[in-house]
C-alpha cells in the first residue's frame, strides 16, 4: 500500500497501488493515517508521492460501491476516517511536500490541499471529480477551500471538470509546475530551505498560516516568545558569528 523511506530528517512516503492509480481504499487510508499520526511527527519534512502513472485517482470505485451498502452510521464513520487522514497531514509539525504527476482526482486533490507545498509535473491533470459519480467532495472541502477559496471551489466542485497544472498554479492549489524530469530537483530545493530553518519556527509558522489573522496583541506575544526562544537566540547568534546554526541540516 505504501513505500516508506527514511532519509535522515526527511520521510519519503509513496502511495503504492499503481494498478489502481493509487486510489483510496480503507487499507490505504489506514496506512497513511498511521504514518502521519505517528511516524511523521519526528521528521523535519515529509515528501508525499505516488508510484506508477499517476499520483492519486481519488476513491477506489469498488471500495465506494461497497460503501453504498453500509448503514448511514457506518458511512459516517468511514468518512470520518478519511477526514482524519487529511487533518493528520495538516497537523504534521514538519513541512509536507506533495510531489505529484499524472492524474490527481477527488481525494488526491485533498492530499494536495492538506500538504504545505505541492510541486506538480506540468502535464498533471486535476479534477474534483466527485459530482461525475453523484458524490460530493465533502471531506476534502475544508482543506481545499482554505487553499483555493470559495469562488474557485464553487466552479470546480460543481462542474467536476478537469483542469491543468497551470490553472492549479493560478488558483493556489499547487505552488510549482515543472517538467516531470525536474520534480526531484525542485523538491530537493524545498528540502534544503526547510532544513536550514529552525524546526520549531517552521511548525509555529505552519500553524500561524492556518489560523485566522491574529490580533495585534496576539501577534506581538507570538513574536516576543519567538525572540526569547532557543532557536532564535541560536539563529541570530550564528548569523552574527558567520557560522552555521546548530539546527541546520546539510543536504
Amino acid at each position: 500500500m505504501l513505500l516508506v523511506k527514511v532519509d535522515g530528517p526527511v520521510l519519503h512516503v509513496s502511495l503504492n497501488r499503481p494498478e489502481a492509480r493509487n486510489a483510496f481504499n480503507d487499507e490505504l487510508i489506514a496506512a497513511l493515517t498511521d504514518v502521519f499520526q505517528n511516524r511523521a511527527k519526528s521528521f523535519r519534512a515529509v515528501v508525499l508521492s505516488g508510484e506508477g502513472k499517476g499520483f492519486c485517482a481519488g476513491g477506489d470505485l469498488q471500495w465506494m460501491q461497497k460503501a453504498a451498502l453500509y448503514t448511514r452510521e457506518e458511512n459516517i464513520e468511514d468518512a470520518l476516517k478519511l477526514a482524519s487522514l487529511f487533518q493528520a497531514i495538516t497537523d504534521c509539525p514538519g513541512l509536507v511536500i506533495a510531489k505529484v504527476h499524472g492524474a490527481v482526482f477527488g481525494g488526491g486533490c485533498g492530499l494536495v490541499a492538506a500538504s504545505d507545498v505541492c510541486v506538480a509535473s506540468s502535464d498533471t491533470v486535476f479534477a474534483f471529480s466527485e459530482v461525475r459519480l453523484g458524490l460530493v467532495p465533502a471531506t476534502i472541502s475544508p482543506f481545499v477551500i482554505a487553499k483555493i477559496g470559495h469562488g474557485n471551489a464553487r466552479s470546480l466542485f460543481t462542474t467536476g471538470e478537469s483542469f491543468t497544472a497551470d490553472r492549479a498554479l493560478r488558483i493556489g492549489l499547487i505552488h510549482e509546475s515543472v517538467a516531470e524530469s525536474a520534480l526531484n530537483e525542485v523538491v530537493e530545493s524545498k528540502l534544503k530551505a526547510v532544513l536550514a530553518a529552525g524546526p520549531g519556527a517552521v511548525a509555529a509558522s505552519k500553524r500561524l498560516a492556518q489560523q485566522s489573522p491574529l490580533s495585534a496583541q496576539a501577534s506581538a506575544e507570538l513574536l516576543a516568545d519567538a525572540r526569547a526562544g532557543e532557536e532564535a537566540v541560536e539563529g541570530i547568534s550564528a548569523f552574527l558569528a558567520k557560522r552555521t546554526a546548530s539546527y541546520k541540516v546539510d543536504r
